[in-house]
């Protein structure tokens, strides 16, 4: 029968005799404890409490996220909410005694713009339908833009002069009144300016671009299909081709009479004999008093205080609405925005 060995951790000590006590062993004479086992248990307690501080640390970041988010959509609805209200309330300024109305005619002359004629044409009817404004005055700070708009509001402050006679457009140029800036001030009964202002440019010019050496030079090949022999005029990937160019030139020049004739309606005698008045040059405003483009020179307060008679002025310049400023450009726009950046051909602009 084999011995069995006892255990390293367990010690058989000798019976001890009556009246002995037994002696604590020494330091050196211990055996060697054994290292404690890893404890796996506490480990896992301080990782499930170490995970738990995690997630409520996120939940409690999501909280104060959505919190914020539900905020701001609050903020949003209700200021959303007081604009869609007040948009539609913008009604004329209270009248309370004989005014002049004031509408500024700046920047480019386009669709999408302040300045195009379905924004203009409104305010001006508003100001002459107003029994308490004695005149009209458009502050000119323009380079001009689409032949069509300028041509539009020229045409509806004639009829509206025509309407009611008893009551003056003048037009001031500030720092600019050119081109289709200027078709829109020769419908004014006088136009006045600083001796520094630009004034003038009567033509009109069409912009392109010929990309075919370059597309030579880098091996790119032009792909074009058409269903019109003249459809893709004046591409500028397609080499010029002289009749089309000289049809494009019939165009400006068409526009251009029309130009021509609508100064030549509102200025009358007053104009120089001079054609090149015509030419599209520009001209500062000292120069343009002697060509007989403007009248005068002088300011839009003077103009109200010195030539209509009145003290107060009244702005009816075209606004954009609450909601429109906000979201800063409407569907139209865009999809003008759009448009613009993909035509295939150029469009007539009467620009310096």
């Amino acid at each position: 029968m084999s011995q069995t060995t006892p255990p390293d951790d367990v010690r058989i000590d000798p019976p001890h005799e009556p009246g002995h006590t037994p002696r604590e062993p020494s330091v050196d004479e211990r055996p060697p404890r054994r290292e404690a086992e890893p404890d796996w248990a506490r480990d896992a307690l301080l990782d499930m409490a170490r995970h738990g501080l995690i997630e409520q640390r996120r939940a409690r970041r999501w909280k104060v996220f959505f919190r914020l988010v539900t905020v701001a959509l609050v903020v949003w609805s209700l200021t959303l909410f007081t604009l869609l209200f007040t948009a539609g309330n913008r009604s004329a300024p209270g009248l309370g005694k004989p005014s002049a109305a004031v509408i500024d005619i700046s920047g480019l002359i386009a669709t999408g713009e302040t300045t195009e004629a379905r924004r203009v044409i409104p305010q001006l009817e508003k100001a002459f339908e107003q029994e308490n404004i004695k005149g009209i005055v458009l502050r000119m700070n323009t380079p001009g833009g689409s032949p069509v708009q300028s041509s539009a509001i020229f045409n509806a402050i004639r009829e509206l002069k025509a309407d009611h006679p008893d009551k003056p457009v003048y037009a001031v140029a500030e720092d600019m009144a050119a081109s289709g800036g200027y078709y829109i001030a020769a419908a004014a009964d006088e136009i006045y300016a600083n001796p520094s202002s630009i004034v003038g440019s009567i033509g009109v010019r069409m912009d392109s671009f010929g990309f075919v050496g370059a597309m030579e030079k880098l091996g790119i090949e032009r792909r074009l299909l058409t269903a019109g022999e003249n459809k893709a005029i004046a591409d500028p990937f397609s080499p010029a081709d002289p009749e089309e160019t000289d049809y494009l030139k019939g165009v400006l020049e068409e526009i251009h009479a029309q130009f021509i004739e609508a100064v030549k309606t509102g200025r009358g005698e007053r104009l120089a004999e001079d054609e090149a008045i015509f030419s599209g040059l520009f001209y500062t405003g000292e120069t343009a008093k002697e060509k007989g483009l403007i009248d005068g020179f002088d300011s839009v307060r003077g103009v109200v205080r010195d030539r209509i008679g009145v003290e107060q002025q009244i702005d009816f310049t075209p606004r954009r609405n609450r909601l429109e400023e906000l979201l800063s450009t409407t569907a139209d726009e865009f999809g003008s925005s759009l448009s613009g950046m993909t035509r295939e051909t150029a469009t007539p602009m009467m620009l310096p």
